[in-house]
C-alpha cells in the first residue's frame, strides 16, 4: 500500500516540480479523510495539484468555478418539474463527485459557501427536505486567493474549521522554475497521467491509518498544545476539539507516508502548521498572513514541553 501511495506522491511531483513537501501534506490530507484548502496567488499551480491529486488516486471529480453570482443549487443540484411523468425530478449538482475541486471558493458569496457546511462535516446534503448520503471517499479541495485580492469574501471561521489543512505553495525555486518553462504543457500531462490508486485502496488506505498507534504521552503532547492556544494571551481564540481530532488524524497519516505504525512528536510538528494555521486568530488582529500563522505556530510549539 505505502507504493502505491508513493507513487502516487511521485507522479503528481512530476506534475507539480519542486513542491514535494507540499504534496506530503495534501496526501497526508486525504488519506485523513480531511478536506484541503490551498490558499496562495493565481497562477503557482493550485487548480493543478488538485486535478493531479485527483487524477493519481482514480477519483471522479467535478470543478465548480466559484463566482459572486454563484448559488447553493448550482453545488448541490435542484429539482426541476418534468411535464411528461407530472413530477419533480431532482438533478444532482457536482457535491455528489468523490472530489469537489471547489476553485476561488473566496469569490463566491457567504451564503453560498455555507452549502458546504454539512457535506464537508456530515458527507451528506440536504435538498427539498429529503438528506441524501455523498460518495465515499468524499473530498473537497478547494482553492483560494489571499484576501487582500480583488472580489474575495473572507470565509468564516465555521467553514475554515471544516478544512482540515491549509497549505500554500509558493514561488517554484528557480531549477523548478526552469524545468517548468521547458517541460510540457501541464494541461497535456494531466490529460496523460494514469490512476495509481483506484477509491477502493485509497479507502484501504484511510482504514490503515486509523490503525495507527498514538500513545498515551502523545496525545498528552496533543492536549496540551490545545490547551496552552486556548489560555494564551496572544490569541484570540484557542484550537477547537475538532482541531485536536484532526491534528491526531493528519499525525497518524504523516506516520503512515514515514512508513511507521505509531506517532511520534515530529509528525505532529510536521502538520502543526497545515492543520492549526487557519484556525488561530491573534489577540490584538494583524496579518492573517501563512508567514504570520506560522509564527504563531511556531510560538505554540516553544511554549510547550515535547515528550
Amino acid at each position: 500500500m505505502l507504493e502505491r501511495i508513493q507513487a502516487v506522491a511521485a507522479q503528481v511531483g512530476a506534475v507539480v516540480v519542486g513542491k514535494q513537501p507540499k504534496i506530503k501534506l495534501a496526501l497526508a490530507c486525504l488519506l485523513a479523510r480531511g478536506h484541503l484548502l490551498i490558499e496562495d496567488l493565481p497562477g503557482v499551480g493550485k487548480t493543478t495539484l488538485a486535478h493531479a491529486l485527483s487524477i493519481s488516486l482514480g477519483l471522479q471529480f467535478r470543478r465548480v468555478q466559484f463566482t459572486n453570482d454563484l448559488l447553493p443549487a448550482d453545488i448541490l443540484g435542484l429539482s426541476v418539474y418534468d411535464r411528461e411523468t407530472a413530477q419533480f425530478v431532482f438533478h444532482p449538482g457536482p457535491v455528489f463527485s468523490q472530489v469537489l475541486l471547489a476553485d476561488e471558493i473566496n469569490r463566491a458569496s457567504p451564503k453560498t459557501q455555507s452549502a458546504l457546511l454539512e457535506a464537508m462535516e456530515e458527507r451528506q446534503a440536504s435538498i427539498d427536505g429529503r438528506t441524501m448520503a455523498l460518495p465515499d471517499p468524499f473530498f473537497v479541495i478547494a482553492t483560494q486567493n489571499p484576501q487582500d485580492q480583488v472580489g474575495t469574501f473572507p470565509l468564516p471561521e465555521s467553514q475554515l474549521d471544516r478544512f482540515l489543512m491549509c497549505i500554500e505553495l509558493g514561488y517554484p525555486d528557480a531549477k523548478s522554475e526552469r524545468a517548468l518553462l521547458e517541460g510540457d504543457d501541464r494541461r497535456a500531462m494531466l490529460e496523460r497521467l494514469p490512476a495509481r490508486m483506484d477509491p477502493g485502496q485509497l479507502l484501504a488506505a484511510q482504514k490503515l491509518v486509523r490503525e495507527i498507534r498514538c500513545a498515551p504521552a502523545l496525545l498528552d503532547y496533543v492536549q496540551n498544545l490545545l490547551t496552552f492556544s486556548r489560555r494564551s494571551p496572544a490569541l484570540a481564540e484557542g484550537l477547537s476539539p475538532r482541531a485536536g481530532l484532526a491534528l491526531v488524524q493528519a499525525a497518524r497519516a504523516w506516520a503512515l507516508l514515514d512508513g511507521r505504525n505509531h506517532v511520534l512528536p515530529d509528525d505532529v510538528q510536521a502538520v502543526l502548521t497545515a492543520v492549526a494555521g487557519h484556525r488561530l486568530r491573534p489577540a490584538k488582529g494583524g496579518s492573517l498572513s501563512h508567514r504570520a500563522r506560522a509564527e504563531m505556530v511556531a510560538e505554540l510549539m516553544k511554549a510547550v514541553a515535547v515528550p
